[in-house]
């Protein structure tokens, strides 16, 4: 069920409402897409009970960080109102202390281990249609964060059938439940997903949740809506001992260390993460990188640098939308509001910077993105107020982070610039750059090669 860019929360419960009329032999109502902010009060497993109460609905939100279920499914799973939150999660209760249907973090997986999974040729099927979507954004190569066994096995398909015409870099998630017993699994998925166009050799650590649900760790807790102080400092994936010994270990196999951090504290504890390894194996071409980084105190801003840590930021979060001023900037305090996205600050420590969408989350368009770096404007809007216009990036600097910092942070060393002797990776627009005034997105994407051959034509060759 498709809830992507839907303009309201009517459009949804209307996609919804449709979606399992169309489909009355499916077990579950599965999908995902839908935004917090869509929804006045937020969504309520009553409005799913209305549209279908026999069958189990589960929908994630465009974040992927929370679930939306119905009553069956909350039955299904044993969640009631004496059900704990668990320590890496939270379960959204009423006044009364029902849950209301969100799950939020390790909460949802209680529903999502009893949804089906999807089929091999699902999997396959999706990673075909990807591929081509990327390729006619000028995009010839990726980093896919969140890779389980079902989906290398697909991409290993894929390659070893000739169809990924990309070169992919496999994140291979390390599970924050199953500690060190599973490295041995980690090296095997390692095994297999490298080779041919594929590289998996990064492990992927959630170190939080994020701003907008309070599950993003930060080391000042969150205010309230009537801006008072709480105690609520958000969700440790990891206590900080135990982070600091996985990381440690996974450096010493040669593992690249990625991280998801989108709090003040977990970038913290990231950076800390990396020091410990380094303190323990000494300096090596880590490459290590902390994504997102929402939210970064000015004194972990100067250890990027100092640390060699790349920052994986997705520039397109860093506009005013009703994401950024109602449920992220409406509970921080003055001075933290500061913090968001500080790219150029972190340019000016001496940070390397590579680019990404975090797809499907927002948009995959490069264009857009780079637009959003260089004016912090929203692209349908750009005469908005600018978001903290002294971390503006200028548009050489943007575009590096897109080519040059990612190719950097995915070990594509034969790629990222246009060289002699490199992979002939290159994306061909239909106008100059340089002259749209940071309007990035006014181009669009004729042609696109990857390793020399055309991946993408719009009628250019």
């Amino acid at each position: 069920c498709e809830l992507h860019d839907l303009p309201s929360s009517e459009a949804v419960l209307l996609a919804i409402r449709r979606y399992a009329s169309e489909h009355p032999g499916d077990e579950w109502i599965l999908g995902g897409g839908w935004e917090l902010q869509q929804f006045a009060l937020g969504p309520d497993r009553r409005m799913l009970d209305d549209i279908e109460a026999r069958r189990p609905v589960y929908l994630v939100d465009t974040n992927v960080h929370t679930a939306w279920v119905n009553s069956r499914a909350l039955e299904l799973a044993g969640i009631d109102r004496n059900s704990p939150d668990p320590p890496d999660g939270r379960i959204e209760r009423d006044a009364d202390g029902e849950p209301t249907g969100l799950l939020h973090e390790g909460a949802e997986n209680a529903v999502r281990d009893l949804a089906p999974a999807p089929s091999k040729e699902q999997y396959l099927e999706a990673l075909r249609l990807a591929q081509r979507q990327l390729h006619a954004l000028g995009i010839s190569a990726w980093n896919d964060a969140w890779i389980e066994t079902d989906l290398l096995d697909a991409y290993r398909k894929l390659d070893d059938s000739s169809e990924l015409t990309a070169r992919v870099v496999l994140s291979l998630l390390w599970d924050r439940h199953a500690g060190e017993a599973q490295l041995d699994h980690l090296l095997e998925m390692r095994k297999l997903g490298t080779g041919g166009h594929l590289n998996a050799n990064t492990a992927k650590l959630f170190l939080d949740g994020v701003i907008e649900t309070f599950t993003a760790s930060v080391l000042h807790p969150y205010l309230d809506s009537s801006g008072g102080t709480t105690e609520n400092t958000g969700i440790d994936m990891f206590d900080p001992i135990e982070l600091n010994r996985f990381c440690t270990l996974l450096d010493r196999e040669g593992f690249q260390l990625h991280f998801h951090a989108i709090g003040d504290r977990a970038v913290r504890l990231g950076l800390d993460a990396i020091a410990a390894a380094r303190a323990a194996n000494g300096t090596r071409d880590g490459r290590h990188h902390i994504a997102h980084v929402q939210l970064v105190h000015p004194y972990d801003v100067l250890r990027f640098g100092e640390l060699d840590v790349v920052v994986n930021a997705q520039p397109y979060w860093a506009q005013y939308d009703s994401a950024m001023e109602d449920l992220t900037l409406a509970f921080q305090t003055p001075e933290r509001r500061q913090w968001m996205y500080p790219f150029g600050d972190l340019l000016r420590a001496g940070a390397r910077i590579a680019f990404g969408s975090d797809w499907p989350v927002t948009t995959p368009d490069p264009l857009h993105e780079i637009e959003v770096a260089v004016r912090r404007t929203p692209v349908e809007a750009p005469g908005a107020e600018v978001f903290l216009p002294e971390q503006r990036l200028d548009l050489i600097t943007a575009l590096d982070a897109f080519t040059a910092g990612s190719a950097f942070a995915n070990r594509d060393d034969d790629s990222g610039t246009i060289r002699e002797g490199l992979r002939a990776d290159l994306a061909v627009v239909d106008k100059n750059l340089f002259e749209l005034e940071g309007r990035t997105s006014e181009a669009r994407v004729l042609l696109t090669l990857a390793g020399g051959e055309v991946v993408f034509d719009e009628g250019l060759l």
